[in-house]
């Protein structure tokens, strides 16, 4: 795959802060690449940066080789699925995937309106207006607006965060699907670790302005750098200077090596596993996610718990 989007040195100064700090990042042609951190590291600042809607303090952003800091938002081909979906109440379904083709000057635009709802399944329903519609078929109508534009790169700010759990999951997976066919690359902003491991191909943690690391899903959650990425990707346990995730804690009834003799203070059911919360030797407390096939616990069990050399995660 070859790059399309590519950052140098990027940085952008706000009269109180600098919300991004020096950013270098490629992203390939066709790939679903996630800016993944909590609120205020910059990741929507960034993705504004290549929208065209704030100027970089400072850096170069650039398109299929070329620079493209001094164009407008609307001549750059990039196209943004914002967070608010941001359609227009008083137009229809298919009036609001119109648009951006219509403001191009683009008259003969019927075929690919037909196509593009049908690959986000609103067939049918391209008379509608917003307010006739559930949320999730709201994203994909702002989803389909930009994608029928062909951009060369499609920025997504959180698209997922206005639906309930259960929809966002469903509207995820169909979301990398769509990616998938039409081959766009998608650039997607998200504070949902779960969300960035499950869509994407490379990601990027982005903390106080600055990228931590750069990686696949596995290497960034199995082989973080820093103890920053390793917290946010997922709970951690902290023993001593050592951190292992709970899914690698071991817990049994018998001594075991490598064991730590431990007393269970807590055990929540969760329908697939426990998470058994213990106090091991040395006053530290580790939680352990445990198959239900193995529990329960009770508190006040005394077990023993252990882990992988390999599961351990050091930092300096």
């Amino acid at each position: 795959m070859s790059g399309v989007l590519e950052l140098r040195g990027i940085s952008k100064d706000f009269p109180t802060h600098r919300a991004v700090n020096q950013v270098d990042l490629s992203v390939a042609r066709g790939e679903f690449f996630s800016l993944l951190g909590p609120s205020g590291c910059g990741k929507t600042t960034t993705l504004r940066l290549i929208a065209g809607f704030e100027e970089p303090s400072s850096g170069d952003i650039r398109l299929n080789g070329t620079s493209i800091q001094h164009l407008r938002p609307y001549q750059r081909n990039v196209s943004t699925v914002f967070q608010n979906y941001a359609l227009f109440p008083h137009l229809t379904v298919r009036e609001n995937i119109e648009f951006g083709l219509r403001r191009r000057g683009e008259k003969e635009c019927a075929k690919r309106v037909a196509e593009v709802l049908e690959l986000v399944q609103l067939s049918g329903k391209e008379d509608r207006r917003p307010a006739e519609i559930s949320g999730g078929e709201r994203q994909r109508v702002a989803l389909a607006r930009s994608l029928v534009l062909a951009p060369d790169v499609l920025l997504l700010d959180e698209p997922l965060s206005a639906l309930d759990p259960n929809l966002r999951k469903q509207v995820r997976a169909e979301l990398k699907q769509i990616q998938r066919q039409v081959g766009i690359t998608f650039l997607f902003v998200t504070h949902d670790q779960e969300e960035a491991l499950a869509m994407s191909d490379r990601l990027a943690v982005m903390h106080a302005g600055e990228l931590e690391q750069v990686g696949t899903p596995e290497e960034v959650y199995l082989r973080p750098r820093t103890r920053f990425v390793a917290s946010f990707l997922g709970a951690l346990n902290w023993i001593g200077d050592v951190g292992v995730r709970p899914e690698a804690m071991r817990v049994s009834r018998e001594a075991c090596e490598r064991g730590r003799s431990a007393v269970v203070t807590r055990s929540t059911f969760l329908g697939n596993c426990f998470h058994v919360e213990a106090r091991i030797e040395g006053g530290e407390t580790v939680v352990a996610e445990v198959s239900r096939m193995d529990g329960p616990f009770a508190a006040g069990d005394t077990v023993f718990v252990s882990w992988r050399a390999a599961d351990e995660l050091r930092f300096p």
